[in-house]
């Protein structure tokens, strides 16, 4: 289980193949704040651009959302999500988890409609918002799966 000390930095990605959600959070307050969307080319992002958010931020962990069928198996994305997991921790000598993402999308949606309908939601995307829900839930129930391999 992840140490979730304090002075923690948590940048999260909900992989896509087209765009990708990113958010960022401190443990210290358990905020959570979404990131504009980060495209994507079939799955691959630039790494050049994203290194250079990365070190806007500083954070010292990720998570990546793991997109799971309902049934808990896995799928090509789920594969695709772990590339890109394993090859960020590698990049950037980063700690990396993997988190269940399963519903995070709906739930994103659901909370885009609100901030739609309160007038706040110009800039905001699904997918940003899904990978702010991924680091507000490990703040309730910090677990996940090391990255293997």
């Amino acid at each position: 289980m992840p140490d979730s000390a304090p002075a923690r930095l948590i940048m999260s990605f909900d992989f896509g193949t087209q765009k990708m959600g990113m958010a960022i959070g401190s443990a210290l307050i358990e905020s959570a704040t979404p990131l504009a969307l980060f495209p994507m080319k079939d799955g691959i992002p630039d790494w050049t651009a994203l290194l250079n958010i990365i070190s806007q931020h500083q954070p010292n962990l990720f998570l990546v959302g793991l997109p799971l069928n309902m049934d808990g198996s896995e799928s090509e994305l789920s594969a695709r999500s772990r590339k890109f997991a394993r090859r960020l921790q590698h990049q950037t000598q980063i700690e990396t988890w993997m988190v269940d993402e399963r519903l995070t999308t709906r739930e994103a949606r659901h909370a885009l409609d609100q901030y739609q309908a309160e007038g706040r939601a110009r800039k905001l995307a699904a997918d940003s918002i899904a990978a702010a829900l991924l680091i507000s839930s490990w703040y309730r129930h910090p677990e996940g799966l090391p990255l293997k391999g």
